[in-house]
């Protein structure tokens, strides 16, 4: 919508309903589940019966909530520690390969830059399967070459782990890089100027120029890799990350305790994504 432009009467009702609309379709799932996780029913569905916060305390026989419920909790431990080691491995790799691609006289800059930006293309079913595959023939061949069982090439935390990494540091590295582009070089010469060595210039300037956009990069790399399905599912062991275990239940059947799950992930990413936002618009 152009605001400069005389809008009729007409045009102006129907930007306000798309807008309604798409909010509307946008954030009334979430809603429903939000309110359905207090909702005092053996399922995760309407009608409304009433309230209550079982589904979050309750530890009786014929209801579990999720602060007893020790399988769910586990999948969410399990989630956050892959998280963490996606995003400490995709932050420090995206950003020196933001720093890679800033070299205007690396040859081989616009390639690897090409070849990048393709698990972003690729479906995360494909990679999954790609990343399994690879890694099951890697594992026989270890195996019947030296008779060695690596336990890295087998469906589990680690390979889960790689899985993600591999396409969650591409994001992690156009989002640094966006930053970088507006650096001014200038302060780094002015500052090997005044004596700094090329390590002080990145560490005191250049770091610090980006640290918005690594935070950022950060919690966009956490978030991506705790909601993540596709890729997981194939690499997942015995440990099941949150998405997976919650896929299970839906499939044999659940009671509201999912939908308590869900409320207090809606509530933690929206108080992080605040928390970011804040501290974001503080460093800039």
């Amino acid at each position: 919508m152009i605001r400069s432009l005389p809008q009729s009467k007409g045009y102006a009702i129907g930007f306000k309903l798309y807008v309604l609309a798409y909010f509307t379709f946008l954030f009334a799932p979430l809603l429903v589940t939000c309110i359905l996780a207090f909702n005092d029913s053996q399922f995760p569905s309407l009608p409304w019966k009433g309230f209550t916060l079982g589904w979050f305390t309750a530890n009786l026989p014929e209801r579990v909530g999720i602060f007893h419920d020790q399988i769910n909790l586990d999948s969410i431990w399990i989630s956050i520690q892959t998280a963490f080691f996606v995003t400490l491995l995709s932050v420090f790799v995206g950003t020196c390969a933001a720093f890679l691609f800033e070299q205007e006289d690396f040859r081989l800059r616009q390639l690897l830059y090409f070849l990048m930006l393709a698990p972003l293309v690729i479906p995360g079913v494909i990679l999954g399967i790609s990343i399994l595959m690879f890694s099951t023939t890697l594992g026989i061949y270890f195996e019947e070459k030296w008779n060695l069982d690596v336990g890295l090439f087998r469906p589990g935390f680690w390979l889960v782990v790689l899985g993600q990494f591999s396409f969650i540091s591409t994001l992690v590295t156009l989002v640094v890089s966006a930053r970088l582009k507006k650096f001014d070089r200038t302060l780094e010469e002015a500052a090997m100027n005044l004596g700094a060595n090329r390590f002080e210039v990145i560490w005191h300037i250049t770091l610090k120029y980006l640290r918005p956009a690594i935070i950022a990069a950060g919690a966009v790399a956490f978030l991506m890799s705790f909601e993540n399905f596709n890729t997981t599912l194939f690499l997942v062991g015995s440990e099941a990350t949150l998405p997976i275990n919650l896929y299970l239940q839906v499939r044999d059947g659940s009671t509201p305790v999912i939908n308590a799950i869900s409320f207090l992930l809606i509530v933690g990413t929206s108080m992080a994504a605040l928390v970011n936002l804040y501290f974001s618009k503080k460093e800039v």
